[in-house]
């Protein structure tokens, strides 16, 4: 569905390059987890992947168009919800008059049933809502596109502890069979339990790319003592003892992923 071939990007007026020749293909069908540290270009690879930058060189395609070409039957199967925006001052139902027309298969029972979720009402006026109602507003709206690909960079900043657990729910309950999901984070644990497959960016290179099945087939997160350390990869102290990462051995159960645990040993070449 996308595809990233020999891609390089800067900003103009800057020496360095963000990306310098990267490959990525994204299937479809799947919730991406897009891991990293500030600053290592998670933002951007998803507004190149909009189409709202242009690579310096090589070509990032959707569905076998170039992206920033932004032809409108490209558009019409994307939805970017940035880390920071603003909403105009109207109603909800204004802004769904305007917007939804662009998006064929918009779905006004889908707003309603996700606005439901995050205990929100429908006769909304945009403009006298917290940043945190405002994301809840937007993310329904983005679900009830239908699109075939939907980019979400850092959704849960600004979001308090329960609502971050009713996004999950809400994307879980919401997502359409034939879609894709990217989500941009830095906040590993408000999604861990969401992805079918992790991409790790750190400075221009790809340092993982790994569905979540590979990764638990091959590997168990774990709490160990001391003492119980064999064929441990990666472990930090914690109160309840070392969390570990091991390979994991024949007959082993599966166990979740910790993604802040996989992030730090993948980023200290552990694996």
């Amino acid at each position: 569905m996308i595809e990233i071939k020999n891609m390089s990007f800067r900003y103009a007026g800057q020496k360095s390059l963000v990306f310098d020749h990267f490959n990525l293909r994204i299937e479809e069908n799947k919730i991406y987890g897009l891991l990293g540290k500030n600053g290592t270009g998670k933002s951007t690879l998803l507004y190149l992947v909009a189409g709202l930058l242009r690579p310096t060189s090589g070509c990032v395609s959707v569905d076998g168009n170039d992206a920033y070409t932004r032809k409108a039957e490209t558009l019409r199967e994307i939805f970017l919800v940035p880390e920071e925006f603003d909403l105009p001052s109207m109603t909800l139902k204004r802004f769904v008059e305007l917007n939804a027309p662009f998006y064929p298969r918009f779905s006004q029972e889908r707003l309603e049933a996700c606005l439901r979720d995050f205990e929100l009402d429908t006769d909304l006026q945009l403009q006298s809502l917290s940043m945190g109602q405002k994301k809840k507003v937007f993310m329904s709206f983005a679900l009830a596109t239908n699109t075939k690909l939907l980019l979400m960079d850092e959704p849960t900043n600004g979001l308090d502890i329960p609502s971050k657990s009713q996004f999950r729910k809400t994307v879980a309950q919401n997502m359409n069979d034939d879609q894709t999901i990217i989500i941009s984070t830095h906040q590993v644990h408000d999604v861990e339990a969401l992805l079918d497959h992790i991409l790790m960016l750190n400075q221009r290179e790809l340092l993982l790319n790994a569905s979540v099945q590979e990764i638990t087939e091959k590997y168990v997160f774990e709490y160990r003592q001391p003492n119980d350390m064999e064929g441990v990869l990666y472990a930090e102290p914690t109160l309840q003892g070392n969390a570990v990462m091991a390979r994991r051995q024949e007959g082993q159960a599966e166990t979740q992923v910790n993604l802040e645990l996989l992030f730090n040993a993948v980023a200290n070449k552990r694996i």
